[in-house]
């Protein structure tokens, strides 16, 4: 009987837990039933459209078709080095080529400047002049060419007791020198020239008899110089030189002092 009445008791509890646990589950009356809130929904920003940026066009430059290159375009050939390589001794020569061209061109102007001063018949004559020429270079030593020449001439004598005399004349020529080149920078200078001169009037026993004559005279000149180059294209020359003519129809007093200026002209 007990054995019986054990197993009705555990059958009977496993029926009324299931009801229990239902129960439970039931909605209280008068209650609001509880609500879950609903997740928000995540808003992702729109996109900002991007408006492209057109740069700024500019003026295109054509480009000229490539042409085809000259003769003078190319690099030439070094005359003094064909092959291109440039030793100390080629260089050096070349250059002495360069300055002895434009130090020795076929023409060049000379100009020049005298002084002189001397006494005769009791006057004394101090003389200036100016003898500008055109020169041509035969070889690089020796030169010739024409010019012209213009000479002052004031004549002055005192005769004492207050008493004086004083003359000035005015001289013009032409004339032709010739310049040799004897030795580094000196050379020898000679000119002829004829004037158109006025001089003092003499008598013929030489005596001065007043005033002034007008007459042709020819003068040969000779003497010697030293050059100084300036560049290579210039010089100045100091001359001193005899004159032959040197008497009463003398308008170059002895010694006859030049100072002459020399420029290369041409190729």
């Amino acid at each position: 009987m007990k054995r019986l009445l054990f197993p009705s008791l555990l059958g009977a509890v496993a029926l009324l837990a299931p009801g229990r646990i239902l129960a439970q589950d039931k909605p209280v009356l008068n209650t609001a039933p509880v609500v879950v809130p609903a997740p928000a929904p995540v808003v992702t920003p729109a996109p900002v459209p991007v408006t492209p940026t057109t740069p700024a066009e500019t003026p295109t430059t054509p480009t000229p078709a490539p042409t085809a290159p000259t003769n003078a375009d190319l690099p030439q050939p070094d005359t003094y080095s064909p092959s291109g390589l440039e030793l100390p001794e080629r260089e050096q020569k070349r250059k002495a080529l360069e300055q002895h061209a434009e130090q020795y061109t076929k023409m060049f102007v000379y100009s020049g400047i005298g002084l002189g001063y001397s006494s005769y018949y009791g006057f004394s004559n101090f003389n200036f002049s100016i003898s500008p020429a055109i020169g041509y270079r035969v070889s690089d030593r020796f030169s010739i060419g024409p010019g012209i020449s213009y000479s002052y001439n004031h004549y002055g004598a005192d005769y004492g007791n207050g008493t004086s005399a004083s003359f000035n004349t005015s001289s013009f020529g032409v004339k032709g020198f010739a310049q040799l080149m004897v030795i580094n920078q000196f050379f020898l200078h000679a000119e002829y020239e004829v004037t158109r001169a006025e001089l003092l009037a003499v008598d013929i026993n030489n005596n001065f008899t007043g005033g002034k004559v007008t007459r042709s005279v020819r003068t040969p000149l000779l003497g010697a110089g030293y050059r100084s180059q300036i560049s290579n294209r210039a010089a100045a020359d100091i001359v001193l030189l005899y004159n032959f003519q040197d008497d009463y129809n003398s308008i170059y007093p002895n010694p006859v002092l030049r100072f002459n200026f020399l420029f290369n002209i041409g190729h």
